[in-house]
């Protein structure tokens, strides 16, 4: 799209893997660029100079009507005229290429026309209205949604305002990025001549924003020659030595990935498939992973067999061929036809050795998955119904598969993102994140997440800024605390609570991965400013918290109701275990002519036994007012004491004293020393606070044990 692009002055980033593909020849653009100079054809003709487009489009589309591509194609040139590039060639051959790729990936008329216009709005005299009047809203729409913001009015925010303003415009019709993705393609291809910092400069954007949304819009043919073309700039010596090893390859007599494929073609032949079984050369980015991967590579490794097939059920009798005649590599297979990549993509991967240990990967699909393997959202023309027709899954989103769950979470977060900065480093943080994994509600619904997403990720894509209130989750029916990693086909249930003034932990922030989370999370904690934290020591036995009832001595325990074969000994229940009635009991004298009652699988124990003491024996008499100590652990959130004090109080139980820890990781735990008026009470005491919002676990209490003496 831009106007500075020019004819690369050396060959390095031109045509990487150009030696390896097959097909149509790259157009001379240059000699369709000076015959665009004389001029549009007479009459109703189409110009020579965009025949190619046309034999291209009439490939895919033989019905296509091109007189909108014939006008389209004339405003360009007449409004383009006299401009050139930096090479020096007619600036109309940049439309011209730019058109040609999408033609070729099998784009429709529509996009086409609009392809041929891209630049006419921010580069000419020619207005939107103009466009629109000519050629309908729909043209109009494209054109918009890929001209860029006036630097004169953005400044240093026009590029990431720009790439804003267009992926709101994808989100309504995602034949914008399509077009988008062939102009940076085409302008990647003529870089050379430009300063090697401004190389550098478009090459990084390329390689965080572009190719991260070529890969989610699965148009992989544009994907892998843009990392072709950005590793070629970006890392020089490593493409020279990538490309040294791919020529060393092509120059050698045999081939064993030849000798494979031919194997392959004879066992298909006579299982009865028809198949199409082709060599697909790696690029050299994936010769460059491959290598590093796996240190030496042999013949096998510079490519992939890919097998070509009519229907789907055809994939698998190719597969089961292929493991039966080969020696199949379990840990390669894939099955990405019953489970499709979030990015439109198909395929079974396999891989498949031979005796002399050559191993070769092989890629199975029909052709039409072939096609949009390599063309994506490309491949789908247009796929835009009337709205009273479009359909939503379960979660409200479009089903159209152009508008996947990323896009929709893209959009929802970028309306969030305050200022340029913000957005632009957040979006690349996002496109950086490679693999999406689905995780299922309870309700059958799906939420789709980036991998290593966490369940404050699934919180705030499920609920927004209603997740400020989540107190906790359950995975597959287990609790969890809300920093758990996900991952595919988790089952997540978000535990809500009921106060709207409910507020987001700040350690959340270490948990969240996608922006929606983080950029909900900074908004809330910058309008609530952190205030000063009490001490530890500030937050035991709270203000609210009853204290000691009258008649009880603070530092005794009520014990009357354990009996001990010690006659005259003063009894006392032990504060670590603190035992109760029908609990099994052991006990041991100490000093001062005291005996320690303790639960029987109390820690405590085996350290007395170890030092020696012996055990005297205890029964528990009438059942009496008892004292016991609880540890309750929760999910922290705001009233968590008085709900659970209020729950005790219900029961007629007396809370001796509490203690709060302080919240770790979004978690809390209480301790709460609670004066029974009968041992019965203990289990529906234990369930009432189990009961209370966000608390996950109640149980009695087991302190270290302190050596008595």
């Amino acid at each position: 799209m831009s106007a500075e692009a020019t004819n690369p002055a050396t060959p390095g980033p031109i045509t990487p893997g150009a030696h390896r593909r097959r097909g149509r020849p790259r157009i001379d653009l240059r000699r369709i660029g000076w015959a665009a100079l004389l001029g549009p054809a007479a009459g109703n003709r189409l110009p020579d100079a965009i025949g190619h487009v046309v034999e291209a489009h009439r490939a895919h589309h033989p019905e296509a009507p091109l007189e909108p591509l014939r006008r389209a194609y004339v405003l360009a040139e007449s409004s383009h005229r006299g401009q050139m590039r930096k090479s020096g060639e007619p600036y109309i051959t940049h439309p011209l290429a730019v058109t040609l790729i999408l033609a070729e990936l099998g784009a429709e008329t529509t996009t086409l026309t609009a392809s041929l216009l891209h630049d006419t709005v921010e580069d000419t005299e020619v207005t939107l209205d103009q466009v629109r009047a000519e050629f309908g809203e729909e043209v109009a729409y494209l054109v918009d949604g890929v001209t860029k913001l006036e630097k004169v009015d953005y400044g240093a925010a026009a590029e990431p305002e720009t790439f804003r303003k267009m992926l709101v415009a994808t989100g309504n019709d995602v034949r914008v990025m399509s077009i988008k993705l062939a102009d940076r393609l085409h302008n990647m291809r003529t870089l050379g001549v430009m300063r090697p910092e401004k190389q550098e400069r478009i090459a990084k954007v390329t390689r965080d924003v572009l190719i991260p949304l070529a890969e989610r819009l699965g148009v992989q043919a544009l994907k892998t020659e843009l990392e072709d073309l950005v590793f070629a700039i970006l890392h020089p010596d490593e493409y020279a030595e990538t490309h040294e090893l791919v020529a060393a390859n092509d120059a050698r007599d045999t081939d064993p990935l030849t000798e494979i494929a031919d194997d392959a073609r004879a066992v298909l032949k006579d299982a009865g498939i028809a198949a199409e079984v082709l060599i697909r050369p790696r690029h050299f980015v994936s010769v460059h992973r491959a290598r590093r991967k796996r240190g030496t590579l042999r013949g096998a490794d510079f490519g992939r067999l890919l097998v070509l097939v009519g229907e789907d059920a055809d994939c698998y009798g190719v597969l089961g061929e292929l493991h039966t005649c080969f020696t199949p590599v379990v840990s390669e297979f894939k099955d990405f036809i019953a489970v499709p990549k979030f990015n439109l993509y198909q395929s079974l991967h396999t891989a498949v050795s031979r005796g002399d240990g050559e191993v070769a990967e092989v890629l199975i699909r029909t052709h039409q998955m072939h096609k949009v393997a390599e063309a994506g959202v490309v491949a789908l023309g247009n796929p835009y119904a009337p709205p009273a027709d479009e359909q939503t899954d379960s979660m409200g989103e479009r089903a159209d598969p152009t508008r996947p769950g990323w896009l929709s979470r893209l959009l929802d977060w970028q309306q969030a993102a305050p200022d340029a900065d913000t957005f632009w480093s957040t979006l690349r943080e996002d496109l950086a994140q490679d693999r999406e994994i689905t995780v299922f509600r309870p309700d059958g619904g799906t939420l789709g997440l980036p991998a290593g997403a966490s369940c404050v990720d699934a919180a705030y894509a499920q609920y927004g800024e209603d997740a400020h209130a989540c107190i906790g989750a359950r995975v597959n029916g287990r609790l969890a605390t809300l920093s758990t990693v996900l991952s595919d086909g988790d089952t997540v249930q978000l535990l809500m609570g009921q106060d709207p003034a409910s507020e987001p932990s700040r350690d959340w922030l270490d948990h969240a991965r996608t922006p929606a989370a983080q950029i909900a999370i900074r908004r809330w904690l910058a309008t609530h400013p952190a205030t000063p934290q009490p001490e530890p020591e500030d937050r035991r036995a709270p203000e609210s918290a009853p204290r000691t009832p009258q008649g009880a001595p603070a530092g005794r325990l009520a014990e009357a109701n354990a009996v001990v074969d010690q006659p005259g000994a003063s009894v006392r229940l032990a504060g670590c275990c603190t035992p109760v009635p029908p609990d099994e009991v052991t006990a041991f004298a100490v000093r001062g002519g005291v005996v320690t009652v303790h639960r029987a699988e109390c820690h405590g124990v085996a350290r007395m036994k170890s030092t020696g003491r012996a055990e005297v024996g205890v029964h528990w008499g009438d059942t009496t007012e008892c004292r016991v100590s609880l540890i309750a652990e929760s999910f922290s959130r705001p009233h968590l004491l008085a709900d659970l004090t209020e729950a005790i109080a219900l029961e007629s139980v007396a809370v001796i004293s509490a203690t709060v820890e302080p919240p770790t990781q979004g978690r809390v735990r209480h301790t709460y020393t609670l004066q029974l008026p009968d041992a019965t009470t203990l289990p529906g005491l234990m369930r009432a606070m189990r009961n209370i919002a966000g608390v996950y676990d109640v149980s009695r209490a087991q302190h270290p044990a302190q050596t008595t003496s």
